[in-house]
């Protein structure tokens, strides 16, 4: 297992960038994660005897933290710092989860690092952002998609708001911005020499991806009344319904010519094609498309519309997913050791990602990091010695 980590095989248009990961949870692994996808090698760093996962996972089942080099310090310890200094000024960029502050009281906040190398790019992730109001607050993704508007707009008609699993907030605002924001400062160091901060928060990513809905409400084309829009189950041609067997079909033929076309091969009556956009008949039209559906089971309704124009597909599970023929075509899962992991994304036609590793157990890679980073074997020794390691 370490040498399919240790070996740093080319592949993806991130390779040759060396990137420091403060372990944390949320939206900071999975950033790592999509940057050692697209081949950077990144290096975690994980605190001695750390276990605040909320849900712990064994190595094997660790997807997020797939592709890692991790080692262990403590960060406490003066030596443990000076030590991660070291590491820092051979990396490009560092990925850390903290409160606003902890990193500096700790002795690597951005200045202590810039310090060491100016070249590096600092991306930090919050919830509230490092300044502002809330910033020292707790919090979760609920809370931070809860002021954007986000988790207000979730929700069928007369129901309350529904988490959207931690998609919106950690994931979509938390992660993918941060990647996009790192991203963005190592392109602009290639101008400018000289690495930067990136403040990364949620709150403000979520917000972002509400953009086209504060747009259309202030259009006036979006009812401030949830579940009662055209992409919030207020449409009946844009929402779920249940089978025969109890499962259930996603339909989305949002455009009059896909409608048509999903009208034609269920048999639905033309009235509801030429009134499409007439909310007067979205109830009866509900109604009709909730009975046809529960007369067949999912798989029966998957044979016959999946690859049309219906835009109608088979609403699948997580131990579903892996096995559906389109994603079996384009290799979108693999089976990495125990774990199905979602291949990397996106593609690229030249910088082809490698397979990625195994996530590996906290601290496993402490020794041969060092060594790689230019420690000297007496110093690795007495850095074990002192508990400063793994």
């Amino acid at each position: 297992m370490e040498a399919q980590v240790t070996e740093k095989a080319a592949g993806g248009p991130l390779d040759g960038l060396r990137i420091i990961e403060l372990a944390g949870i949320g939206p900071g692994p999975l950033c790592a994660m999509l940057l050692g996808d697209l081949g950077a090698e990144v290096i975690r760093v994980d605190r001695l005897g750390a276990a605040d996962a909320i849900l712990p996972l064994p190595a094997a089942f660790d997807v997020v933290n797939r592709g890692r080099r991790p080692i262990a310090l403590d960060l406490k310890n003066a030596a443990g710092q000076e030590t991660l200094l070291r590491l820092v000024e051979q990396a490009d960029a560092l990925i850390e989860g903290f409160r606003p502050g902890v990193t500096e009281r700790l002795g690597i906040g951005p200045d202590m690092c810039h310090a060491r190398n100016p070249r590096l790019v600092y991306g930090r992730i919050t919830g509230y952002g490092q300044t502002g109001l809330l910033a020292q607050s707790a919090g979760h993704d609920i809370n931070y998609i809860s002021l954007t508007g986000a988790l207000h707009s979730i929700r069928r008609f007369g129901e309350k708001p529904i988490p959207p699993l931690n998609l919106v907030g950690d994931y979509g605002g938390g992660a993918m911005f941060l990647a996009l924001g790192m991203l963005a400062a190592l392109l602009e160091r290639t101008r400018s020499g000289r690495g930067q901060v990136v403040d990364a928060a949620m709150v403000e990513g979520a917000a972002v991806l509400m953009g086209a809905f504060f747009a259309l409400s202030a259009a006036g084309s979006w009812s401030k009344e949830p579940g009662t829009n055209l992409l919030d189950t207020g449409a009946p041609f844009y929402d779920v319904y249940e089978t025969s067997d109890g499962k259930f079909v996603a339909v989305g033929a949002l455009e009059p010519k896909f409608f048509a076309e999903l009208a034609r091969r269920i048999d639905l009556d033309e009235r509801f094609v030429r009134n499409q956009m007439d909310r007067r008949s979205w109830p009866e039209l509900r109604e009709r498309l909730a009975a046809i559906f529960r007369t067949r089971p999912r798989d029966a309704w998957r044979e016959e519309l999946e690859g049309t124009d219906c835009c109608v597909t088979a609403v699948l599970s997580l131990d579903e997913a892996p096995t559906h023929p389109h994603n079996r075509s384009r290799g979108i899962f693999q089976q990495i050791g125990d774990a199905v992991h979602p291949s990397p994304a996106p593609r690229f036609s030249r910088s082809a990602t490698r397979r990625s590793c195994p996530a590996l157990e906290a601290g496993s890679q402490t020794e041969p990091v060092l060594r790689d980073f230019g420690f000297a074997a007496a110093e690795i020794e007495a850095l074990r010695d002192a508990h400063i390691i793994a």
